[in-house]
């Protein structure tokens, strides 16, 4: 029976032990896709206690915690940090294979020193421990990045927001990591969401004038981009439950943004008209500034309308869609590539069925500009799991260049979470030991440690061009 989650944890053969702990393990991290709050990086607080960084936001633990049957007030209510951490101590053992069993007791390890296993029986000594540590320092924004050995983040930011706090810390010289915004305009693609007319007024508001034609928003929207670019973004993101392609003239564009100003409904194809020209043209922007485009496809939100009304959205009531995509997402990156106008491209899919479907995809735009500028974007969210990295690999493995694969992401709130980087190279590591084991791969030392190291950090730093 091996250690409970020892040094050589998820390590299964020589070659993987060697690769992790002589490679992968002293390579530093780029957190290019997360959703840190630059203004709590800025502020720099003392947390209160370990609660407040482990549970306070953090959807993947509520979720666990209702399956296990914690009544609401234990984890978005009004119970106290204490007993809230208790409920969570009391679920822990039963998360038998799921991902944050293993995320929970890393960060005891690495940020507290605790080997323990969390359970109800350990938690009052863990919270004293813990909160010691928490006391005694090092546990603000901006150490609990610098001491995980982070260089470089990228927020997602709305295309309206001032970036004030990204100025701010840019001001900061005493700050090592460069937090840069990503351009999230996903409030600006949602014309068919009720609070689109909210999110126009907050961009008229930053700019200073009024917005009442769709050649007026494209206009203001390109010089948010250019903004966004004078700030350091050197990436976009956006989100579809489907990747839509309804292509449309300016004509049929303005008339599907008048009918919204006015507060109509809009139809499917309408909205989808309008999402495809809108994303053809922040793509064309992209592309001349020669940012990284993120296509993150197959979340279904809010499920849950009753819980949606109560807490709002990013509580836990997200899960994966079930749409046909690969006619319509090929359609939109070739109409790109044929005007020479495709930036490069990160595809993600929520939903594992499709890893085959992006896997190929990759190869129909790459070309010279980039190594494979066309990626598969790491195992995301549902899927960051054991068996979810493996498959996404194995899948790029299959079809693709692997050792140009630009790695993890931590896509995650949480300043405790950049041990899920660990948790991907271990998984890495073991991954490639296992060919060299079965023969499959020449135990090539330089190769394989070249390999390693650049999926665990270069290759992400040369893509976004840093």
């Amino acid at each position: 029976m091996k250690e409970f989650m020892g040094k050589d944890f998820l390590l299964n053969n020589p070659t993987a032990v060697e690769l992790y702990h002589e490679a992968a393990a002293k390579m530093p991290i780029f957190d290019w896709h997360c959703h840190l709050s630059p203004q709590e990086i800025y502020e720099n607080k003392q947390p209160a206690d370990i609660a407040q960084l482990w549970l306070a936001g953090d959807h993947y633990k509520w979720r666990a915690m209702r399956s296990y049957g914690i009544a609401e007030e234990y984890i978005t209510g009004k119970a106290s940090g204490y007993d809230k951490f208790k409920a969570w101590a009391k679920a822990m053992p039963y998360l038998v294979g799921n991902p944050l069993y293993h995320w929970t007791h890393l960060e005891l390890q690495r940020y507290f020193d605790i080997y323990e296993p969390l359970s109800e029986d350990t938690a009052d000594d863990i919270w004293q421990r813990a909160n010691a540590k928490i006391a005694a320092g090092g546990f603000k924004p901006r150490d609990l990045i610098v001491n995980s050995g982070v260089t470089h983040v990228f927020t997602t930011d709305d295309s309206a927001d001032s970036l004030e706090y990204h100025k701010l810390l840019a001001e900061d010289k005493s700050f090592s990591c460069r937090v840069l915004p990503a351009f999230r305009p996903d409030k600006a693609l949602a014309i068919d969401l009720p609070g689109y007319l909210e999110w126009l007024q907050s961009l008229e508001d930053r700019v200073g004038r009024k917005i009442e034609t769709y050649g007026a928003l494209t206009k203001e929207l390109k010089g948010r981009i250019e903004f966004f670019a004078q700030m350091g973004c050197r990436a976009s993101d956006h989100a579809f439950a489907y990747m839509p392609y309804e292509p449309a003239d300016e004509n049929e564009l303005e008339k599907i943004f008048a009918k919204a100003l006015e507060g109509k409904e809009l139809t499917i194809k309408e909205a989808d008209k309008y999402k495809t020209e809108l994303m053809r043209v922040f793509a064309k922007e992209y592309a001349r500034l020669g940012w990284g485009m993120e296509i993150h496809i197959g979340a279904m939100r809010n499920n849950n309308k009753l819980m949606f009304e109560r807490l709002g959205p990013d509580t836990g009531y997200d899960s994966i869609a079930d749409h046909e995509i690969a006619h319509k997402l090929s359609r939109f990156l070739d109409s790109l590539a044929y005007e020479s106008a495709l930036p490069r491209t990160v595809l993600f899919t929520l939903n594992p069925k499709d890893n085959y479907v992006l896997g190929t995809m990759l190869g129909n735009f790459q070309n010279d500009e980039a190594a494979s500028k066309i990626q598969l974007g790491t195992a995301w969210w549902f899927n960051d799991n054991l068996d979810g990295m493996r498959e996404q690999m194995k899948t790029l493995a299959n079809t693709g260049v692997f050792g140009k694969f630009i790695g993890m992401v931590t896509d995650s709130r949480s300043l405790l979470s950049y041990p899920r980087h660990e948790y991907f190279r271990r998984i890495l590591c073991a991954f490639i030991g296992d060919m060299v084991d079965q023969g499959l791969y020449p135990y090539d030392r330089v190769i394989l440690e070249k390999i390693v190291k650049d999926i665990s950090y270069n290759n992400a730093i040369d893509y976004f061009g840093l």
